[in-house]
């Protein structure tokens, strides 16, 4: 029977026991060791594989981890790590360890989430009961985990603001004296707090509040052995580890550890052999590949793990956006909000398969994201909506979409900005709208192409027909959604197959049928002609007269670039 797909996995035990597929990421642990800093921090992008690593890193290092499973294996057996048998007998299992996610510190108010930090570092805490009676420790230290894992009657953390900055430093001491050994402390998205609290109004307050916590736990902790951060951003120095040495930061740009967030292509290519999927290479190559770290191609796991599962259910699934979904992608709209004209032409150039060049600064604050346009480029890059192709230009880094779901990303949000811009001027949406009941195509090819040149349009020779069809298609439907009293529906089954557009117009019995096609080579009397064919042979007005519409009108609309063609007929249904 085959293995498991791990669908939302990311903890390294249950992965190892319960017989899900691993794509063996523990040469980590050889080049975490060999290139050793008091503090490492990688900063990927969301999704690809940060918080498995690192619970990964947990079980190797924590104390009691090399016990002997109940099939006289230990979870690293097999694996690519397993083969260094002087670094796993010297540090598996060797070392107390703590290992908190910030991810959840996510409060409306500052005091919300401290609450939360409070809850996470005393659940960690909690891992260790031990520590209350343990006779290595002081009477006084054992008070101090006391004060760690104290909780009120309705089950909150208590500890003190000030105790809360020293947590961490204060539970590594405790365990440094209980095992006589220094600790590994493992911090998973160390960055969220500070988004958080940007967006929430509380960002200095939290920056004093996360210094200090880090500053005692890394920089002045005679306890640590060392410590892994992970997280999307890199947070300027000056903003948070201030005057932290022996401090390594490895990004997207980097080539060491480059193979060890995401999948590389042969990973992909086991995968897909060991479930049967090859057939499906080339689509999930498009779709979820085109991502450069360093000096490689990575695909995004989330997605090829999700597709698969997907394959299994049913295996003529298509590829779907399955990284959309695991963030509200506001950083797009942020940027679209700020684009003037020049920059909307380079969006529209990557949209298209092209490139921009730009200086990309990985280091910023969070005070610095909307301070500039170019800031917000360093972002995407840095967040994975854009990343690196081909070799460095000097400062200047070439710039592409790395795949076919994130070119989705960046059109719905693009149509949704244009929606929200388009019915500021009402008057002028109103009149578009009249002329599909008036039936003057004049109007409506006038109009639409003006609402045309102020978006975006899309031309990329690799990207399908139909992908283009349906931007127009969201556009125009986006537009007519405005009119009260319409009936709007998008891809309704009527008569042999589904319309793009069917509108009733029920006040004055009108019923309009919209078919839009992408003129190629802006051939667009034949894209109107074939549009106007397409409602006729599959006869798509029969619901709208089944209905009672007493006046039907079709539509065909031709697009290319940013330009239309409108042809139309009507007539009056038999009695």
């Amino acid at each position: 029977m085959k293995t498991r797909l791990p669908m939302g996995i990311e903890n390294f035990e249950e992965m190892r026991t319960d017989r899900f597929y691993y794509v063996d990421k523990t040469g980590l642990i050889r080049e975490l060791l060999d290139n050793f800093g008091k503090v490492t921090l990688f900063t990927r992008p969301r999704r690809f594989g940060k918080t498995l690593n690192m619970s990964m890193l947990k079980c190797f290092f924590e104390i009691g981890s090399d016990i002997m499973l109940s099939n006289n294996s230990t979870l690293f057996d097999g694996l690519e790590i397993f083969r260094e048998k002087e670094l796993c007998e010297e540090y598996m299992g060797k070392f107390p360890v703590i290992s908190i996610s910030l991810k959840s510190v996510s409060g409306r108010t500052f005091d919300e989430a401290k609450g939360m930090l409070r809850r996470i570092i005393g659940k960690e805490a909690m891992r260790f009961p031990f520590l209350m009676q343990s006779d290595r420790l002081t009477e006084v230290e054992r008070d101090q985990y006391k004060a760690l894992v104290s909780i009120d009657k309705t089950g909150a953390f208590t500890m003190s603001d000030e105790f809360l900055k020293d947590s961490l430093m204060t539970l590594s001491q405790l365990l440094q004296r209980h095992y006589g050994q220094n600790v590994v402390i493992l911090i998973d998205e160390y960055d969220v707090p500070l988004d958080k609290a940007y967006e929430s109004g509380y960002y200095d307050d939290m920056v004093v509040l996360v210094r200090s916590l880090f500053e005692g736990a890394l920089k002045t902790n005679n306890n640590l052995k060392f410590a892994v951060l992970t997280g999307c951003l890199r947070v300027s120095k000056e903003s948070i580890f201030t005057g932290l040495n022996n401090f390594k930061v490895y990004t997207v740009k980097d080539v060491q550890y480059n193979k060890y967030f995401g999948f590389t292509d042969a990973e992909v290519r086991e995968m897909l052999e060991y479930y049967g999927f090859m057939g499906k290479y080339s689509a999930i190559r498009e779709w979820y590949d085109g991502y450069r770290f360093g000096e490689i191609d990575i695909y995004c796991p989330w997605d090829v793990v999700s597709y698969c599962h997907a394959l299994r259910m049913r295996p003529s699934e298509s590829p779907q956006n399955y990284w959309v979904n695991t963030s509200s992608n506001s950083i797009i709209r942020r940027f679209i909000d700020k684009a003037k004209t020049t920059t909307r032409d380079e969006l529209e150039l990557l949209i298209n398969g092209g490139s921009v060049k730009k200086v990309i600064h990985q280091e910023l604050t969070y005070r610095d994201l909307d301070s500039d346009i170019d800031n917000l480029w360093s972002i995407l890059f840095t967040t994975g909506y854009l990343t690196q192709s081909g070799l460095q230009d000097g400062e200047l880094t070439e710039l592409v979409i790395p795949n076919n779901e994130i070119r989705w990303i960046f059109v719905r949000q693009i149509r949704e900005w244009f929606k929200e811009e388009s019915v500021k001027d009402t008057a002028k949406l109103e009149r578009f709208c009249k002329a599909f009941e008036e039936n003057d195509t004049a109007v409506i090819e006038k109009e639409f192409n003006e609402y045309l040149w102020n978006t975006i349009s899309i031309r990329d020779t690799s990207v399908r027909k139909s992908m283009k069809e349906n931007f127009y298609h969201g556009i125009l439907l986006g537009l007519l959604a405005y009119m009260d009293g319409w009936s709007v529906r998008s891809n309704a089954e009527s008569g042999e197959g589904y319309s793009d557009i069917s509108i009733e117009i029920r006040a004055k019995g009108i019923g309009i049928v919209i078919e839009l096609k992408y003129a190629e080579d802006g051939a667009f009397n034949d894209g109107c002609r074939e549009a106007l064919r397409q409602i006729r042979d599959r006869k798509y007005e029969e619901s709208l007269i089944k209905d009672g519409m007493r006046t039907i009108h079709r539509y065909g609309i031709a697009c290319y670039r940013k330009q239309c063609r409108v042809v139309s007929e009507s007539f009056v249904p038999k009695a």
